[in-house]
């Protein structure tokens, strides 16, 4: 059993800053995630890609963001179940106290008074394309998620897609010289992407080093054990047979609650409804922030999830010390080590 006095569930960025602003009342802090690192989306998703909404920050890379927050996390040692997913959350009595036990999927055990629910949209699963035998292939050359680029060193790439991110590693697939080649793969002539990544592509492709297929898409999948050739048709040249060793459909992720509609809370647009003084929820003792609550005039961005997890943090110092007196104190004037 692993005994804190917070468990948030989730280490993207907003469990993650969460940890410090907890950190500062003295409270500690234990963060499950199914992911094997802390980071979330930003370190699983998009580590190369650019956020440009974070104060003080024009443009930081989303994996640099994460390093940064651990590092400001760090002086107050969070401890981290990492590559576990919460399934269920029992609350008990001791002592006239109230403490949830999170147990994951892997057994492990986690008391606290307090729970916050930093889990983004949920769980995710990767949007796929409609090819009958496309499971014969994953993990055999069929990815739906580039974890590591090294991974594609000189090796021939197919990625379909015509949102950011196939154009972000279309990009940087190139642009770095790991891949040996990179073909991108659209069913229509214009992208979704940001109009700087659409340009850097066909900047790319005229100068020959991206090969680029508009309107058309991957339909079949050949080899003997692993990936060897795709099949793609194109609306003007018909069927084109092409070698790759690689094929990363990048269609996004499908969001679903997962075990986090089993635990009791209100639900509202596939979200947890929450209460926008502390962003506590209809259990007292378990707050949600970040993506995954739902309040009038929610965004879902990362710095109004800081801002909740701020607040939340703040509520939940008052339930677990009632008889203290929270007295906001500055970090310009005390420092971190003054806390």
């Amino acid at each position: 059993m692993i005994h804190t006095d917070i468990i948030i569930i989730g280490a993207g960025p907003v469990g993650l800053f969460t940890v410090f602003e907890a950190g500062l009342l003295k409270l500690r802090c234990h963060l499950i995630d199914s992911l094997p690192q802390p980071g979330g989306q930003c370190s699983e998703i998009y580590p190369k890609k650019p956020i440009y909404d974070i104060p003080g920050f024009p443009s930081v890379l989303a994996g640099d963001l994460i390093d940064n927050l651990m590092e400001q996390a760090a002086p107050f040692k969070p401890g981290f179940t990492l590559g576990e997913a919460a399934v269920t959350i029992d609350e008990i009595s001791e002592d006239g106290k109230q403490f949830f036990i999170v147990t994951t999927d892997k057994g492990t055990e986690h008391k606290a008074p307090i729970v916050m629910i930093a889990g983004g949209l949920g769980v995710f699963e990767p949007r796929k394309p409609p090819i009958s035998n496309i499971t014969d292939f994953e993990d055999r050359g069929v990815e739906y998620i580039i974890k590591d680029p090294e991974f594609y060193r000189g090796k021939k790439c197919v990625i379909a897609g015509g949102g950011d991110s196939a154009l972000d590693w279309s990009i940087f697939l190139t642009d770095k010289k790991i891949a040996s080649e990179v073909t991108l793969v659209h069913r229509r002539s214009s992208f979704r992407g940001h109009l700087d990544s659409v340009q850097k592509v066909m900047d790319l492709a005229d100068a020959g080093k991206i090969k680029l297929v508009t309107e058309a898409e991957v339909v079949g999948l050949e080899g003997n054990g692993k990936l060897d050739h795709v099949v793609i048709k194109h609306d003007k040249e018909g069927e084109i047979k092409k070698e790759t060793d690689h094929f990363i459909p990048l269609f996004g992720l499908k969001p679903a609650l997962g075990p986090i509609a089993d635990w009791g809370l209100e639900i509202e647009k596939n979200a947890i409804r929450v209460d926008t003084s502390d962003y506590s929820t209809n259990r007292p003792g378990i707050y949600a922030i970040g993506d995954v609550n739902h309040y009038e005039g929610k965004l879902k961005l990362i710095l109004c999830g800081f801002h909740e997890g701020t607040l939340a943090v703040q509520s939940a110092f008052a339930r677990i010390h009632p008889d203290k007196k929270n007295v906001l104190k500055y970090t310009t004037v005390n420092g971190v080590n003054g806390f």
